[in-house]
């Protein structure tokens, strides 16, 4: 996909069409296809990169959102408004479904609701809605995490349903239960998920040695799609993308990769110019100016300019 055609397929019935395109590989995926690789960005600027690779979908996570956006660690200080409004603009700069990491739902069935009508009109493809208690913490950050009682953590994914006015609008349920409750309370949310009507289901896990065969157990246990955070760690760290649909992961997302990889090359920049005075040790690993106006999209501008001289 290049720059220019990333505008250029905007218009009416677009988000719908993303969705359903999102829903069509996730089930050839679940039938046992190549799972879907959404790379996880923060920002346009890294949104492009990805439609601009190749890949087929864009995961907007919130621990990147809230360093972007705040500086801050994802602890729940990232609120709807914020997420929705930023993920309305990384939805109209490419022509990607764009997943997006919608925290516990901004409140109760009623904030889960307000959510759901606010990710739908910012054009994403949809929201996955986890199980912690407020106030929330990233799950790979250190110690487990607090849930709600299962009926509560149900009744979130059962309103989020509901309230879809796009029924290609993707309903992802979440649960941070393993590391607390363990595996098996774990499997059992999910398939209530399921059962509640949600799209896929994404059982958050952390890297620890048995976490393919945790990942196998879940998708077994279902019929829609399983999702999974292969930045979790451990065994998954190698695992090659054409080896996930052989554990049942049908959507692989990878919420630190730019994040982790833009922070690290941000800081080696920054300290040769402290050091040496110059930009001359970081020139080799920087883009062009031209790869980085063409990455924007400035030649399609260009041409639009070209149309309507003044």
């Amino acid at each position: 996909m290049t720059a220019a055609s990333t505008r250029a397929s905007a218009g009416p019935g677009r988000a719908t069409r993303l969705r359903q395109q999102l829903r069509e590989r996730l089930a050839h995926a679940r039938l046992g296809g190549p799972a879907v690789i959404a790379p996880g960005i923060y920002d346009g600027y890294g949104a492009r990169m990805v439609a601009q690779t190749g890949f087929e979908a864009a995961y907007m996570t919130g621990n990147g959102v809230s360093a972007c956006l705040l500086g801050r660690p994802d602890v729940g200080l990232v609120d709807l408004t914020l997420m929705s409004g930023h993920a309305r603009r990384l939805a109209a700069c490419i022509d990607l479904p764009l997943l997006c990491d919608a925290d516990t739902g901004y409140g109760g069935v009623v904030g889960v609701r307000r959510c759901v009508e606010e990710f739908e009109a910012a054009g994403v493809a949809g929201i996955h809605i986890e199980d912690q208690a407020s106030p929330k913490r990233c799950a790979q950050l250190p110690g487990a995490r607090e849930v709600l009682p299962f009926k509560s953590a149900v009744a979130k994914i059962e309103a989020a349903v509901a309230a879809c006015s796009d029924p290609g609008f993707l309903v992802i349920g979440r649960t941070d239960s393993a590391a607390s409750c363990g595996i098996d309370e774990a499997i059992a949310r999910a398939r209530a998920f399921e059962a509640a009507g949600a799209a896929a289901v994404f059982v958050e896990l952390k890297g620890h040695a048995g976490i393919l065969d945790d990942i196998r157990r879940v998708a077994d246990a279902l019929t829609i799609p399983c999702m999974v955070n292969i930045d979790a760690g451990g065994p998954l760290a190698g695992l090659h993308t054409s080896a996930l649909h052989t554990y049942g992961i049908a959507l692989a997302i990878y919420p630190s990769l730019v994040r982790s990889s833009v922070g690290f090359a941000m800081r080696g920049a920054l300290q040769h110019l402290l050091k040496d005075g110059s930009t001359s040790a970081a020139r080799a690993r920087m883009l062009s100016s031209s790869e980085y106006n063409d990455c924007l999209g400035l030649p399609e501008v260009e041409r639009w300019e070209l149309r309507f001289p003044e």
